[in-house]
């Protein structure tokens, strides 16, 4: 299921993530995912507010809509993942990206998603839900 959300994201092109800066929520477009060791990881600079919120608060939710009107639901929590492997696979997957980090860059950090809730809904069919 983890792979039918990262192909939904990907359809949706840019999809929306909202984390907690104290008690104000903070939601911001990220449009580079990628699948590894079978996680779903994100991507975003440690010089970003986004990653300072992750670390306080790895509690996440993550919304989409794709051309079709279907929109997508994520609740998880973030993960950051020093690993440089993982880096190195979304620079891979993402090649766009390589113009602005590199995996020993000292500022690109992935995380994956962890105890994924996902609802997936239309104007015109029942909601499905399941989780990875």
């Amino acid at each position: 299921m983890m792979h039918r959300t990262a192909e939904f994201l990907r359809s949706c092109g840019t999809f929306y993530i909202a984390t907690a800066e104290g008690s104000q929520p903070r939601v911001r477009p990220f449009g580079a995912l990628d699948e590894f060791e079978g996680k779903l990881y994100l991507i975003t600079s440690n010089k970003k507010p986004v990653f300072a919120q992750l670390t306080q608060n790895p509690k996440v939710e993550i919304c989409g809509m794709d051309k079709d009107m279907r929109w997508i639901r994520i609740a998880a929590t973030a993960v950051v993942d020093p690993c440089r492997e993982a880096k190195e696979h979304m620079l891979a997957a993402n090649p766009g990206l390589g113009r602005m980090y590199s995996a020993d860059d000292g500022i690109m950090e992935v995380f994956y998603l962890k105890d994924a809730a996902v609802t997936l809904s239309s104007f015109a069919a029942p909601p499905e839900s399941w989780n990875f």
